[in-house]
C-alpha cells in the first residue's frame, strides 16, 4: 500500500511529531511492508530526512522555506498562500502520477481537499484535524462542499468528534476518533536523564511550554506568577518555546519587574528534563486539542494545573482526578488553584499524577497504529 502524508509547517509545532510518529508507527508495527512518504512542499522537512523507512518527496528544486515570512497572523497567512500557489500544480501532478492509496492531510488541508476533484478516485483523502478547528463560515462551507470527496475525517479527541457531529458538516460514518501518537516511551527513557541547565539545579520553578502566541496565553501565566511570587519569592518561572509574541511577553516581564525570576529559554527538543525537575506544569492556553505537552507532563509524573479551555484539557483532567483545572483566562482562579496544589500533601499529589499517567496510555504510538490501521484497513 502507498500512503502519503501532507503537512507543510512554518515553525516547530507538535504536529511535526504527530506526523513522523504516525508514519513510523506503520513501518514499525505493520506485518506487511508499505510505502510511506512525507511530501516536502518547500523545504520544511529537510532536517527530518533521517527517518528510517520513510520516503520524502520534494516538490521543489531548491528550498526556500527559510525565506518565507514568519511571525504574526498576516505573515503566516501569506506564507500559507505562497505554499498553496507554489504546490498546486506540483502536488496535482504527483498525485496523478503516483496515485497513492491514501493521502493523509494535516496542515494547509485546503489544497489537497481542492485537488480531490482532479485526482484519481483510487486516492482516498483523510482529513486529519490536528487541533481544535476554528470554524469560520468560509471553512464550514468549504468542508461541506467537498465533504463527498473526503474519505475520513479523524478527530484528536472525543469532544471534537461530538462537535463535528453537531455541526453536521460530514456524515457520521466519515468521522473517526484517532488519538495522536504522543507517547514515545523509548524517547522518554533516553531523554529523562539529560542534565538540566546549571542555574536551575536545586531551584524550585513552575514550567510553561508552547509557542509564544496568543493561543498559549503566557501573559496570563506571567500575571498569575506575579501574584504567586509575592508569597514564594524564591520561586522561578521557566517558559520553553518561541513565537511571534516573544517581545510582547518580554515587555510584560520587564514591566512586572520579574526579569530575575522568569526565564524564556526558547525552543527545546528535550522538554522532559525540565518537566521532571519542575514543581508543576501550568498550561494557560485559551484553547487546545488535545494539548501534547499535557501528556508529556503526565508521563514525567509532573503535577498539572491547566485552564479548562476547549477541548482536550477538560477530557484529560477528568474532573480534576488527574490534576487541577482553573477557569479559562482567569488570573485569580489560577492563583487559587496553585495555592490548592501547595496545600496538598505528597500522597495526594502523587495520586493525581498516577491517575494522569494511566489516562494517557491510549495516546501511545502503538495504540495510534491500531486505530489508524483499522481506518486504512492494513495489517
Amino acid at each position: 500500500m502507498n500512503i502519503f502524508y501532507w503537512s507543510p509547517f512554518l515553525s516547530q509545532i507538535a504536529t511535526i511529531s504527530s506526523v513522523t510518529r504516525s508514519a513510523e508507527s506503520i513501518t514499525n508495527y505493520s506485518k506487511k511492508k508499505h510505502s510511506i512518504s512525507i511530501i516536502d512542499s518547500v523545504g520544511e522537512w529537510e532536517n527530518y530526512n533521517n527517518l528510517k523507512n520513510i520516503n520524502f518527496i520534494k516538490l521543489y528544486k531548491k528550498s526556500f522555506y527559510n525565506n518565507l515570512p514568519k511571525g504574526g497572523f498576516l505573515k503566516s497567512r501569506l506564507s500559507q498562500l505562497i505554499i498553496f500557489v507554489f504546490s498546486f500544480n506540483k502536488l496535482l501532478k504527483l498525485l496523478n502520477k503516483d496515485q497513492p492509496d491514501f493521502l493523509i492531510a494535516h496542515l494547509i488541508t485546503s489544497l489537497p481537499i481542492l485537488l480531490s476533484s482532479f485526482i484519481s478516485k483510487k486516492t482516498k483523502i483523510i482529513l486529519r484535524i490536528s487541533g481544535l478547528p476554528r470554524l469560520n463560515i468560509f471553512r464550514k462551507l468549504y468542508w461541506k462542499f467537498f465533504s463527498k470527496k473526503i474519505f475520513k475525517v479523524t478527530c484528536p479527541s472525543y469532544t471534537t468528534y461530538k462537535e463535528l457531529i453537531r455541526l453536521n458538516i460530514f456524515k457520521k460514518e466519515q468521522l473517526e476518533i484517532l488519538y495522536d501518537p504522543i507517547i514515545n516511551i523509548r524517547e522518554f527513557k533516553e531523554r529523562k536523564f539529560d542534565k538540566i541547565d546549571d542555574f536551575l539545579k536545586d531551584k524550585k520553578f513552575i514550567l510553561g511550554i508552547g509557542r509564544i502566541t496568543r493561543q498559549k496565553n503566557f501573559s496570563l501565566l506571567i500575571n498569575a506568577f506575579h501574584k504567586i511570587q509575592k508569597n514564594f519569592p524564591k520561586l522561578l518561572l521557566v517558559i520553553l518555546g518561541e513565537g511571534e509574541d516573544k517581545n510582547k511577553i518580554l515587555n510584560l516581564i520587564s514591566k512586572k519587574n520579574l526579569s530575575n525570576n522568569i526565564y524564556l529559554l526558547g525552543y527545546k527538543k528535550n522538554v522532559y528534563k525540565y518537566l521532571i525537575n519542575a514543581e508543576c506544569f501550568i498550561l494557560s492556553s485559551l484553547w487546545e486539542d488535545p494539548g501534547f505537552v499535557l501528556f508529556e507532563a503526565a508521563l514525567s509524573n509532573t503535577p498539572i494545573i491547566s485552564s479548562n479551555c476547549r477541548n482536550g484539557p477538560v477530557d484529560i483532567m477528568d474532573n480534576e482526578k488527574n490534576g487541577f483545572l482553573f477557569d479559562n483566562n482567569n488570573v485569580e482562579d489560577l492563583v487559587d488553584k496553585y495555592n490548592q496544589f501547595k496545600l496538598l500533601n505528597e500522597f495526594e499529589v502523587k495520586k493525581k499524577s498516577i491517575s494522569a499517567k494511566k489516562y494517557i496510555k491510549k495516546y501511545t504510538i502503538y495504540n495510534h497504529f491500531n486505530k489508524l490501521s483499522s481506518i486504512l484497513k492494513i495489517v
